[in-house]
């Protein structure tokens, strides 16, 4: 039995429709505004991540000056601003023409290319003073272009990963204390770059891949200089590909919490940040998104059940956790590596546009309410987050699931009680499952050796949308779910 309270424990930041657009420029590309469009006609994303891809922007005029060309970002940023998203931007690409090398390329790509051939430079800059300089001009015509009361309620960020392969590679992972020193001398004019133009925008970083030590000592920084950071920018991967196939990590949520998140606010609280926002704004079961099953077989994962299960428990965890976090972003990539529908790769729809479970994971809680009311189950396997808004809506969102997803918990039939009397009120059921809302799973029933004819597809992209499989007018009696192995739903209560 789960049991939904109808008392209010708080108002809950709605953290879960968040992700990060890879790559940024394929927004200017049919094939991403088809997704960025979908998305934001369902609501299922409120805000994307980009980089401002500054190697697009900055280049040497005639006379060896900085000159810049926002051709390119306007068409961007424009195209996500007119379908409503709240933006995420990432300070980076460094442009070859301020670099201190040419030499220092970063691809991060199954094919080892980046997407339309461009490479990253992970170099420092020659001049910090050029560095801010680009900043600043960069966020003053974000101003100029969308206004001060824009721009105010956006993130940025100084950018990407700069304890992994992102940031002055030819040091290697594992030398930190230069790598970080070297960054907070960019980070630093990054801020001072971006408050010459606007009071408003949200400053943060340092979009941290992994290295603890790293966010140690760059929040020792903070600390110690006063530097502005209204955000902690972090990522959170579960298990990497040579974790699972070489079997010491298998999916589980936990992975998250004892590798990432747990470490890492140990170091928050360590240096007294722990009531300062925090975006984890990029997440993944496993990480290298550009890798698939070709790689490693544990990431069909990606394409079924298991994937919008291990969401749904990461969001309850969270929730329980207490920690301040105000978004959660999905890292969509690999999505312009796909040949095939359903091959494993980290991305909400397939190469002929199927929506993945994972997506419509996304548009369930995308349904839910802003006040988090208290559910209670006797079932450990049983992942309950319930909500409610002021007129008595409730929403709730289930998943059943072991620590690693297995199959074989056995089927149950489970109940949800209401505190409040809901008798004459509709109600609503969604599910995940093997047998709903599960392209995946049809398409391994159909047998289907290559691609789908014609007639499969259709039925493959209607299997793709999210859909009630119940709906009546309560009686006041709880409410019966059959639940499977990794299954995920959604009650509304209107």
């Amino acid at each position: 039995m789960i049991q939904v309270d109808n008392r209010v424990i708080k108002k809950q930041p709605k953290f879960w429709n968040h992700a990060l657009f890879h790559p940024t420029d394929a927004i200017e590309d049919p094939w991403g505004k088809r997704i960025l469009d979908r998305m934001a006609r369902d609501g299922a994303i409120k805000t994307i991540r980009i980089y401002s891809m500054f190697e697009d922007i900055v280049y040497l005029g005639e006379d060896g000056e900085i000159c810049y060309d926002f051709r390119l970002s306007d068409l961007r940023l424009d195209y996500l601003l007119e379908k409503g998203y709240d933006l995420l931007i990432a300070y980076a690409g460094m442009p070859d023409c301020i670099a201190k090398s040419t030499n220092l390329t970063m691809t991060a790509a199954k094919n080892s290319t980046r997407y339309k051939g461009k490479m990253w430079n992970s170099a420092p800059p020659k001049d910090y003073a050029v560095w801010e300089e680009v900043c600043y001009e960069y966020t003053k015509h974000l101003v100029e272009r969308y206004g001060e009361d824009t721009v105010s309620k956006w993130h940025c960020h100084c950018h990407n990963e700069p304890d992994g392969g992102f940031w002055m590679r030819d040091l290697g992972r594992n030398d930190f204390v230069p790598k970080c020193d070297e960054y907070c001398t960019l980070y630093d004019a990054f801020v001072r770059g971006v408050r010459r133009a606007s009071k408003g925008i949200r400053v943060g970083g340092p979009a941290l891949a992994h290295h603890v030590g790293f966010l140690d000592r760059f929040l020792l920084h903070i600390k110690e200089t006063g530097v502005e950071m209204n955000y902690i920018a972090l990522h959170a991967y579960g298990a990497s590909v040579k974790n699972l196939n070489d079997g010491s990590r298998r999916i589980a949520t936990e992975n998250l919490f004892e590798y990432r998140i747990d470490p890492y606010m140990e170091m928050i609280r360590k240096h007294g940040f722990e009531d300062t926002e925090l975006i984890i704004d990029e997440w993944g079961a496993s990480a290298q998104g550009f890798y698939n099953v070709e790689e490693c077989p544990s990431l069909w994962f990606r394409e079924h059940e298991v994937f919008s299960a291990f969401f749904v428990k990461m969001i309850y965890q969270l929730i329980e956790s207490g920690i301040n976090i105000s978004r959660l972003m999905i890292c969509l990539s690999g999505q312009h590596e796909m040949v095939t529908d359903f091959s494993g790769f980290r991305n909400f729809f397939t190469l002929n546009f199927i929506a993945k479970p994972i997506y419509n994971a996304h548009l369930m809680t995308s349904k839910m309410e802003e006040l988090l009311v208290e559910s209670r189950t006797d079932n450990e396997n049983v992942f309950a987050v319930s909500t409610k808004n002021e007129s008595g809506c409730y929403s709730t969102l289930l998943t059943y699931c072991s620590r690693y997803f297995e199959e074989n918990l056995p089927s149950i039939t489970e109940e949800i009680s209401y505190a409040e009397d809901l008798k004459g009120k509709t109600v609503t059921v969604y599910c995940i499952d093997k047998t709903h809302t599960n392209p995946y799973r049809l398409f391994q029933r159909m047998n289907i050796e290559n691609e789908p004819n014609e007639k499969q597809l259709k039925a493959l992209k209607e299997e793709g949308k999210l859909k009630p499989i119940d709906s009546f007018v309560s009686d006041g009696s709880a409410v019966k779910l059959d639940l499977t192995p990794n299954c995920t739903y959604l009650v509304l209560i209107h």
